[in-house]
C-alpha cells in the first residue's frame, strides 16, 4: 500500500512541478510520476528531509527537486529538437 501512495504523491509533485515551470503540458501521467519520484530523490539529497512529509517524501524539497529536474530535462530536450 505504501508504494501506491508513493506513486500518487509522486504524480502530484510532478504535475505541480510541470505547472510551475509551464513545461508540463506535454508530460503524461507516467512522466509526472517519474519526475515526482526522481525529483524527490534529488531534492532530498540536496536539501535534506525537512518540512511536512507524505508517503515518506518531504514535500518542499521534493517539489524543488522536481522543478529543477523538469527544467533541466526540458532544456535538454529543447536543445535536441
Amino acid at each position: 500500500m505504501h508504494w501506491l501512495w508513493v506513486l500518487i504523491v509522486g504524480a502530484v509533485i510532478g504535475a505541480i512541478a510541470g505547472a510551475v515551470t509551464n513545461r508540463g503540458e506535454s508530460m503524461g501521467w507516467i512522466a509526472n510520476i517519474i519526475a515526482g519520484i526522481v525529483g524527490s530523490f534529488i531534492g532530498e539529497g540536496i536539501l535534506g528531509s525537512w518540512g511536512p512529509q507524505l508517503a515518506g517524501m518531504a514535500i518542499v524539497p521534493s517539489l524543488i527537486g522536481a522543478i529543477i529536474l523538469v527544467l533541466i530535462v526540458s532544456f535538454v530536450v529543447r536543445k535536441k529538437a
